[in-house]
């Protein structure tokens, strides 16, 4: 697959900053996203992303919570958490995903990203950007055929670790995206800034 519509995710000006988290339901809609992240019957607000950064982002960073905004494509409900990284968050993860399948990525800058795959409340696999077989979850080979396609390795491989990880690092947020899109069949590309998002708190647990 391309990296190059997942690109812009990694430029210092990406209108999501250094600090986000994007994670894709499938088998919900938004307003079911919502009120998961809620924690309650929130029905949430339609609001365009600008606004999003004005009720999440920021904020997010110097306290608990924050906000998410949803958006449907392709059968799937596909949620911006501004300044967060609930939804690849184990104890979360497992939540969000009762009765659905789930992919999240987060970028964290000042610690680290995050890959999650669950269904139904089951983590199936996650790991730390870019190497994958460090990671944890039921069953950590299930995504092993996307991950080749991307020539993410899926073993370990001793010594030459660090070569893989020279090869991956520069890339590796447009990769784990790129890994997003062939999981679900949605490309998180800029345009997706351009549509109107149903917005909702994120209540912590």
């Amino acid at each position: 697959m391309d990296l190059a519509p997942f690109r812009w995710l990694d430029h210092p000006e990406n209108a999501l900053d250094e600090i986000f988290c994007v994670s894709f339901f499938r088998g919900l809609t938004p307003t079911d996203v919502v009120r998961r992240f809620a924690r309650s019957d929130e029905p949430g607000e339609e609001v365009a992303f600008a606004e999003l950064w004005d009720i999440g982002g920021e904020p997010a960073l110097e306290a608990e919570g924050g906000h998410i905004g949803v958006v449907q494509a392709n059968g799937w409900s596909v949620a911006v958490e501004l300044g967060g990284w609930t939804a690849v968050l184990t104890d979360y993860a497992a939540d969000l995903s009762r009765g659905c399948e789930m992919v999240a990525v987060s970028r964290h800058d000042y610690a680290q990203d995050g890959f999650v795959y669950a269904v139904d409340g089951e983590l199936i696999t996650g790991f730390v950007p870019p190497l994958p077989f460090t990671g944890w979850g039921s069953d950590l080979h299930r995504l092993d055929r996307a991950m080749r396609s991307l020539g993410i390795p899926t073993e370990p491989m001793g010594d030459e670790w660090e070569i893989a990880f020279e090869r991956l690092h520069p890339d590796k947020l447009p990769r784990t995206f790129a890994l997003a899109a062939e999981v679900t069949g949605v490309s998180f590309t800029r345009d997706f800034l351009d549509f109107p998002f149903l917005a909702g708190p994120v209540t912590p647990r």
